[in-house]
């Protein structure tokens, strides 16, 4: 007589433990579609931020390359072919000796 008690608790149990397992796994579900959708948008961010990278990356590179020029150009202005250059454009000045033709306009 135990023995059929017993039987028919667990045969109660059956139909109880069946829609726990189901309810787990709904549970389960969800919680994996929810972080696939949050891997997705964080792959498309990752995307963006890339993008966003590689044109911070050539407006470094490009202002590099600028600094250097200026650099260069600090240099070029220090010499005397610079100044010579500066007097001649700016002041209409000449060396002696040097003779300087100018075009008549029509």
């Amino acid at each position: 007589m135990m023995k059929k008690r017993k039987l028919k608790r667990y045969r109660r149990k059956g139909p109880n433990n069946r829609v726990g397992m189901i309810l787990v796994s709904a549970v389960l579900l969800m919680v994996f579609a929810a972080s696939m959708v949050k891997i997705i948008s964080l792959k498309q961010t990752q995307k963006v931020y890339d993008e966003k990278k590689e044109y911070y990356s050539t407006l470094v590179e490009d202002e590099v390359k600028r600094s250097e020029e200026l650099v260069e150009f600090e240099k070029y202005t220090q010499t005397d072919a610079y100044i010579e250059e500066v007097a001649k454009q700016r002041f209409g000045l000449v060396k002696d000796g040097e003779i300087i033709f100018v075009a008549e306009e029509k």
